[in-house]
């Protein structure tokens, strides 16, 4: 049987117009913002400075914004357009330095830094994606063991010069009093004698 030829010309506007539409959802979802985050987990150090790397791409010049999220608060470090001055919070103010590609670098981080960084990329037709990097800082042990080290060894080195001066200061007060009784005998003698001379 052969079909109708009203039918096929429905088939294929019905397969054109689906096409289209196809299309037209993968040319709005290229216009969205995508987001990378090549490292979301970060351990550092005191004083350390890090890099909290992100990569991203939209059409045309985003908003970023970076906040911070710890179990002393929520507050927002920077916010700034690609090739504009960056905005930055009172708190950060000496400590952040914002990337075009959307990085922030943390000067001498501590362990208050400690939390949640949260990136959001917001595109001018307002789509937006954000992404999250958790920092941990740590103390640096062995630098506190090795002061304590250190004052060990002072205290060690004290102790055995008061012990040296201990010992010198014994043997001098030994040859004083042997000398003391050395002439003190000799003097008793001579009293002694003496007096036998006299009777």
């Amino acid at each position: 049987m052969r079909p109708l030829p009203g039918r096929r010309k429905t088939r294929g506007i019905s397969l054109g117009l689906f096409a289209l539409c196809l299309a037209a959802a993968r040319c709005l979802q290229s216009q969205g913002v995508s987001l990378y985050i090549p490292q979301a987990t970060i351990n550092a150090t005191v004083k350390d400075d890090i890099l909290l790397s992100v990569e991203y791409s939209c059409h045309g010049v985003p908003t970023i914004e970076w906040t911070y999220s710890s179990n002393w608060g929520t507050q927002k470090i920077v916010e700034w357009k690609p090739g504009t001055q960056a905005n930055i919070s009172q708190s950060h103010k000496d400590r952040v330095c914002t990337f075009d590609n959307g990085s922030i670098q943390l000067f001498s981080v501590g362990v208050r830094d400690s939390g949640y960084y949260v990136i959001t990329v917001t595109e001018r037709q307002g789509s937006s994606q954000f992404g999250t990097i958790v920092l941990h800082v740590s103390e640096i042990l062995y630098e506190d063991l090795h002061f304590v080290a250190v004052i060990l060894a002072f205290l060690a080195a004290v102790a055995a010069v008061l012990i040296s001066l201990m010992w010198v200061c014994n043997k001098c007060a030994y040859k004083f009093q042997r000398k003391r009784r050395h002439k003190l005998k000799e003097s008793t003698t001579e009293e002694i004698e003496l007096e036998d001379v006299e009777c």
